[in-house]
């Protein structure tokens, strides 16, 4: 019988798009994550159905300062001491990390540690304040290894803090094809109820889903492409979301005479959220500020290109088989890429996902390479 290393991660909460990751890993691993919240603080969803799915062992610890999404919890060396782990992760450069890195520098635990650092390449450079930079510098290479988001970033650590590759572990945040299109039937009646209602048959659908906030860069898109969405005949854009620039965004739309132009159905899990990527020609992520972007590997997996800004992680997933890049801060790039991909969008006919095939490769055997390389003495 092979052996599993013990695999401890601390992490803030769950999301639904790190639900296979973390079951994959529990092939590799035996997995404990503890989780610090009972739900993501700025964005929640129901805990209950994402538990469910989970194939490994998990718990909470939720008692500890907290202060605008920064925790320390009390309990972490009591949690090490319980599941007596090979390996532990903890995330960023947090408190958490701080701590799991204090335990071994006075000999309290003595294992690898390595931390999840969600950053795309755009923020290792650009969007670090002087505090986050002297943390990040001082942490580096007191850490084990690095779990990053891309190859681009692991290639940033590499260059900067002289890092090697068996030190890295390169693994983007993506989801299960299986699972995400595992009831055709269902995710296809829901689309059809979509399609219906809103009267979608015969159009061009470019669709964002996420929250409704300033990093997202909806209010700029919009602004910025007004022309645009005017003149594209059978046409709609379907933002999928909530949040607090959810008035503003409804105010540009009416300001520019866009009411049959921009829906906004609301905010939507599951099913209800899978089912409008089947109500879609084409994705946008507009984002100004984003780590790596989920919602792009989940157009991609029902077959919908992506217009993704070039300020988002996602963007290494995008290839000219699949959608384009663009920069939101450039209005002539984002005007004539805009209208690029509209030209190459294909209005919605029939809900069919079985004439949708996956624009994502297989990652399987990558994703186990990569991690492998921790679990190797």
């Amino acid at each position: 019988m092979n052996y599993k290393k013990k695999l401890l991660i601390f992490h803030p909460a769950l999301a639904p798009y790190r639900i296979d990751q973390l079951n994959a890993l529990s092939e590799v691993f035996e997995l404990e994550v503890v989780f610090l919240f009972d739900n993501v603080w700025n964005h929640p969803f129901d805990q209950r159905k994402l538990l469910s799915q989970l194939k490994f062992h998990y718990s909470f610890l939720l008692n500890g300062p907290c202060y605008k999404g920064r925790v320390f919890r009390f309990g972490i060396l009591k949690a090490i001491r319980k599941f007596n782990p090979d390996i532990i992760i903890g995330y960023e450069y947090s408190f958490t990390t701080q701590y799991l890195l204090l335990l071994k520098r006075w000999g309290l635990i003595r294992v690898k540690i390595g931390s999840m650092i969600d950053d795309s390449v755009d923020i290792c450079y650009h969007d670090q304040s002087k505090g986050c930079y002297f943390i990040r510098n001082h942490s580096v290479n007191q850490l084990d290894f690095l779990v990053l988001l891309s190859k681009e970033v692991s290639n940033f650590y590499q260059q900067t803090f002289g890092l090697s590759e068996t030190q890295i572990v390169v693994s983007p945040i993506l989801q299960s094809a299986q699972r995400l299109r595992e009831n055709p039937e269902v995710l296809e009646g829901i689309a059809h109820t979509y399609q219906k209602e809103y009267s979608l048959k015969g159009k061009k659908v470019l669709l964002f889903v996420g929250r409704l906030i300033p990093e997202k860069a909806l209010l700029r898109f919009i602004k910025t492409n007004q022309t645009v969405l005017h003149d594209e005949a059978n046409f709609v854009f379907v933002i999928i979301g909530d949040g607090i620039e959810r008035d503003a965004i409804e105010e540009v739309v009416q300001a520019f005479h866009l009411e049959n132009k921009v829906l906004h159905p609301g905010r939507f899990e599951g099913a209800e959220l899978y089912a409008w990527y089947l109500c879609a020609s084409g994705f946008v992520l507009p984002s100004t500020y984003e780590p790596f972007g989920a919602v792009v590997n989940e157009a991609l997996i029902f077959g919908v290109p992506v217009l993704c800004s070039t300020y988002a992680g996602a963007s290494s997933l995008i290839s000219n088989d699949c959608g384009l890049i663009f920069d939101p801060f450039n209005e002539q790039d984002t005007n004539e890429k805009l209208r690029m991909f509209l030209d190459s969008m294909d209005v919605i006919s029939e809900i069919d996902l079985s004439k949708r095939g996956s624009l994502m490769q297989n990652n399987q055997i990558e994703f186990m390479n990569q991690w492998r390389k921790i679990s190797n003495d």
